[in-house]
């Protein structure tokens, strides 16, 4: 069985058998075979497995990746060869293969992508704010005041119902002062 092992300090031995027909390699958790360095991107690239072939694609990762030193988007791998992804060094180790002295991959016409995840971007696209010479002169934009949006609303119920609670107000202290008198007499 062919598996990947990992040959950077700190990570030597980590590896990850090819037993599926497809394995992704990444940072991130949801990858069959995450590698948590920054070097990596969150999906990096997908190893194929077709009959004795072993095939990698790179899914276009940021700092790429390489087939014995030889940039690929898709490429053959061969036992013994060094795969890098960013700063990341693994070898291919098959059981009872020959390993191949480096060799330049030729690319290999593999089967379509699988269909890429819809990024989710959480930018807002606002048509027009405020320019800089308009915060230079100061004040309000032209056509703010004719703006219905900002306009004060009244409301004749607030009205009355602020006046009734001035009237209750008023009738609670003079109670209040008319029980106080009640309570001492004057002598």
């Amino acid at each position: 069985m062919a598996k990947l092992v990992i040959q950077n300090q700190g990570m030597t031995g980590r590896a990850c058998e090819l037993h599926t027909d497809r394995t992704t390699i990444g940072r991130v958790e949801d990858n069959t075979f995450q590698i948590a360095d920054p070097s990596v991107s969150s999906h990096h690239c997908e190893i194929l497995l077709r009959g004795h072939d072993i095939f990698v694609r790179d899914l276009n990762s940021t700092n790429g990746s390489f087939i014995n030193g030889n940039k690929v988007d898709e490429g053959s791998l061969k036992p013994g060869e060094m795969l890098r992804l960013g700063q990341v060094e693994l070898k291919l180790e098959a059981e009872g293969a020959a390993t191949t002295a480096p060799t330049a991959p030729a690319p290999v016409p593999l089967p379509a992508p699988a269909p890429a995840k819809k990024q989710v971007d959480a930018t807002m696209l606002i048509p027009r704010g405020v320019s800089l010479e308009q915060l230079e002169q100061g004040g309000r934009p032209p056509g703010f005041d004719k703006n219905k949006s900002f306009s004060k609303k009244t409301n004749s119920v607030n009205r009355w119902f602020l006046i009734g609670g001035i009237l209750v107000g008023i009738l609670i202290v003079g109670l209040l002062i008319y029980a106080l008198k009640l309570a001492n007499p004057a002598k």
